[in-house]
């Protein structure tokens, strides 16, 4: 069997916020363009723990069962009874009518950037179209108008299928319905290069895909560049679980990637995840990184959800923690999943941003469909 180089984590009680440090820069308010261009930093080395890259599409052996990296209980009978009797998991029907029309949604051309710039366009949920080291990667891809369980989207994909470059690799975090859905993923060519967790290989790979790259956390592989050198995918710790059959529970990994381009340039997606420990260790080991895109939404209630879906503070805490200089949030103005308002996850955002000290043009609260580039 493998070796797994993840261990186990001690529980954790969820830990005391610790007052953020204030950064330099003014506060701007309003709305962004839906494609700005900012300007990074001059490239840098980037120190980071990292494990020897693993072979592309190599099979491998895993255990049973990963509910050992579980870092809270899942909710049981009592739990579920709770929810059904409270039907809390649902925004008013006055906050619906009010306001899904309001919700950001600004489609736009996606950029064009060279091996050397890293840009994101948002395509709703936890969707993203990422460009980077001259590649072009789908995170947690989901162009469905429905999927099983969930009501359907209340705002339109925000790119349009046949819009897309060439995709060269997509990324998923874990194997519930809203982060893998196979009807999107039919619509891939099957050489496309897979990057899962472990555990989730042999689903793929009986849909056809030829290259499936299965990692543990903390593990890596590198997917050659058309710009020169590689693109690194790190698969890091997240806190929450899978489940896609009655009989599948925590039977396939759940996490992050965080990737890399040669210049050092460094994105983190999230993927969905509560708070907690993961996010500073990520930041120790894979430093420097210069977007972060958190979850911000489907966190009401909190006594239900608290474990595994950060609310919009907790996600500026967690960018803080990853060391990220930017964030940009998504999981939410898609796939109504819990009962907070539609357009609170917006505002809270941008007021525990603004109350971090950290500056606005750093906050890419992009409607769905724009873009963003960093060259």
């Amino acid at each position: 069997m493998t070796e797994r180089t993840g261990q186990r984590p001690e529980r954790h009680e969820r830990p005391e916020r610790p007052e953020p440090p204030r950064e330099g820069g003014e506060r701007h308010g309003g709305t962004t363009s839906p494609l700005l261009t900012i300007s990074s930093p001059p490239s840098r080395p980037r120190p980071a723990e990292r494990s020897e890259a693993h072979p592309l599409g190599a099979k491998r052996l895993w255990p049973r069962s990963f509910a050992d990296r579980l870092t809270s209980p899942l909710p049981g009978v009592r739990a579920m009874a709770r929810m059904a009797r409270e039907g809390a998991m649902r925004p008013s029907a006055v906050a619906l009518r009010e306001e899904i029309p309001q919700l950001p949604f600004a489609p736009g051309p996606l950029p064009e950037p060279d091996a050397d710039t890293l840009a994101v366009t948002w395509a709703g949920h936890a969707s993203w179209v990422v460009r980077v080291g001259g590649l072009t990667v789908l995170t947690d891809p989901v162009w469905s108008r429905k999927i099983l369980g969930t009501p359907a989207r209340v705002t339109p994909v925000g790119v349009a299928w046949q819009d897309l470059p060439k995709i060269d690799a997509v990324v998923i975090s874990h194997n519930h319905y809203d982060h893998l859905d196979a009807p999107t993923l039919r619509r891939l060519p099957r050489d496309t290069y897979l990057f899962v967790p472990a555990g989730l290989g042999e689903w793929c790979r009986r849909r056809g895909f030829t290259t499936v790259t299965e990692l543990d956390w903390w593990e890596g592989a590198e997917l050659p560049s058309p710009g020169g050198g590689t693109v690194r995918f790190d698969f890091v710790p997240a806190h929450h679980w899978s489940k896609r059959t009655l009989t599948d529970t925590c039977r396939s990994l759940w996490g992050g990637w965080v990737l890399t381009d040669r210049h050092g340039q460094r994105l983190y997606f999230a993927g969905d995840t509560g708070y907690g420990h993961w996010f500073s260790e990520i930041g120790r080991r894979c430093p420097g990184i210069d977007l972060a895109l958190l979850p911000i939404g489907a966190y009401d209630p909190r006594w239900m959800l608290r474990p595994v879906h950060t609310d919009p503070e907790e996600a500026v805490l967690a960018c803080q923690d990853v060391g990220a200089r930017r964030m940009a949030p998504m999981h939410w103005s898609t796939f109504l999943l819990s009962g907070e308002p539609p357009l609170e996850p917006l505002r809270r955002v941008r007021t525990a941003w603004a109350e971090a000290g950290r500056p606005r043009e750093d906050l890419w609260d992009l409607p769905i469909g724009a873009s963003r580039v960093m060259s």
